[in-house]
């Protein structure tokens, strides 16, 4: 393990044999290795950047996913990326239309690694006079399929959330009371809670586990 990786909370299953009193003699939760990943895209993005010398990196994100996967002992079923697209005019200018071209790319490389792709809207709002953008619905997305896995995957007993949003606590919670257990992928400055690198303290409590995300996450999944 990186040995800058910051680890919280004890990842140890208590039961690692078998469930007490089970006459079927079935293996518990701690036996399931396959998991889910969930990634808010633009948590990534924001982050990305000033953990890599203040560049956008260059990484495989299904590599990325892969190695995040490993880390934890786990195999990934899926890989569900929540984004939305690029703002389009009704009228788009060439930078408009360039920026879409190129997220159309970005799209395919994805599904052609079988990452499910799951999108919101970009809003366009013009605050003081100058245009500002804004994902829209893709936290909803996100949460709403976070707590699903109930019923649409109920063998998976462990997820991975790449995110730092307290909007998915209630999709946690849910989940948590049906024994599935979140590890958490996140980024905060500990030293200045007031930066845009913050993570709400009930986010942190309501997951089994979380890991911050470092440096040498990008650079393990780069393209070389």
């Amino acid at each position: 393990m990186n040995p800058n990786q910051k680890t919280y909370k004890d990842a140890i299953p208590n039961n690692n044999n078998m469930t007490p009193g089970d006459p079927k003699g079935l293996p518990d939760e701690s036996f399931s290795k396959e998991t889910l990943i969930f990634v808010d895209a633009g948590f990534l993005s924001k982050i990305s950047k000033p953990l890599n010398s203040n560049k956008y990196p260059k990484y495989n994100i299904k590599k990325f996913c892969e190695n995040i996967c490993k880390k934890e002992g786990l195999s990934y079923k899926q890989i569900r990326y929540y984004t939305a697209p690029p703002f389009q005019s009704p009228r788009p200018s060439k930078e408009e239309s360039l920026r879409f071209k190129n997220y159309r790319k970005f799209k395919n490389k994805l599904e052609k690694n079988n990452i499910i792709i799951k999108e919101g809207k970009c809003q366009r709002l013009k605050i003081n006079g100058q245009f500002q953008y804004k994902q829209k619905a893709v936290d909803i997305l996100l949460a709403l399929d976070l707590a699903n896995i109930i019923n649409s995957e109920p063998k998976i007993k462990k997820i991975i959330l790449i995110a730092c949003d307290s909007d998915f606590i209630p999709a946690i919670n849910t989940i948590k009371n049906h024994n599935i257990k979140t590890i958490l992928y996140t980024y905060f400055n500990k030293k200045n809670r007031k930066s845009i690198f913050s993570s709400s303290n009930e986010l942190i409590k309501s997951v089994h586990k979380y890991k911050l995300l470092t440096e040498q996450d990008f650079e393990n999944a780069k393209i070389k």
